[in-house]
């Protein structure tokens, strides 16, 4: 099962299955017969939103989804930020040249010697997610990398199919939102949105303020970066 032909034909049988335990627990046991000892798929929140209820599957150690209190997993993990950020498969192993920038409990549970892939799912926005696999002794080559980024985006593509999981997360921009940013984004003004959207200046205004709000930016530029960023628009 641990090569790239053997995975795309895995991708397949999520098309049989209806209901959203059986595809995540398939999508684990896909990563863990490449070795993999720790595992964790979910989505990725927005500024200041918590992680927990997006959390789609965990087995990581003692953070792991059963543990008292929740699950010890910060929306601001550094490893998450990281994600965010990425739009292929990406690797980390326990040495300085991988070094992330910030504090990652998801890291710091993987202990010395381990390694780590990053798949993030990014093909169904504004919902972003990344499943994260790894472990001492985990390794995944070029093609089966390759092969079990497909993997994972068939996987989310059956749990939208189900009904499982939604598009939205708390906090995304509204329709009006992101069709003021992405104007914003493109370099029209305020009055030529206003002209555009058939709406006052003012209410131009009153959008982007809200929009900034929900993304913690500071000004008119931060807000387009940090919409770019979590997927609320496209340009």
């Amino acid at each position: 099962m641990a090569n790239g032909a053997g995975l795309v034909a895995l991708s397949e049988s999520f098309r049989d299955m209806t209901t959203g335990v059986q595809v995540l627990d398939s999508l684990e046991d896909d990563f863990r017969a490449l070795g993999a000892t720790h595992f964790i798929a979910t989505g990725l929140p927005l500024p200041n939103r918590p992680i927990e209820p997006l959390i789609l599957k965990m087995s990581w150690g003692e953070l792991r989804h059963d543990r008292p209190g929740g699950y010890a997993v910060r929306s601001d993990d550094a490893l998450l930020r990281l994600a965010l950020g990425a739009h292929r498969p990406f690797l980390w192993c326990d040495r300085p040249e991988f070094h992330v920038s910030g504090e990652s409990s998801l890291l710091a549970e993987l202990g010395p010697g381990a390694s780590m892939v990053g798949i993030p799912v990014c093909e169904f926005l504004p919902y972003q997610a990344v499943v994260v696999a790894g472990g001492i002794g985990f390794s995944i080559d070029v093609p089966a990398r390759l092969a079990i980024d497909t993997v994972c985006i068939e996987a989310f593509r059956r749990l939208f199919a189900i009904g499982y999981l939604r598009p939205e997360r708390p906090g995304d921009l509204s329709a009006r939102e992101r069709r003021v940013v992405e104007l914003s984004a493109g370099g029209k003004t305020a009055n030529q949105i206003a002209a555009i959207l058939e709406i006052s200046q003012r209410t131009v205004h009153a959008h982007l303020q809200n929009a900034s709000e929900k993304l913690r930016a500071r000004n008119k530029t931060h807000t387009v970066v940090e919409a770019l960023r979590y997927g609320q628009i496209s340009v």
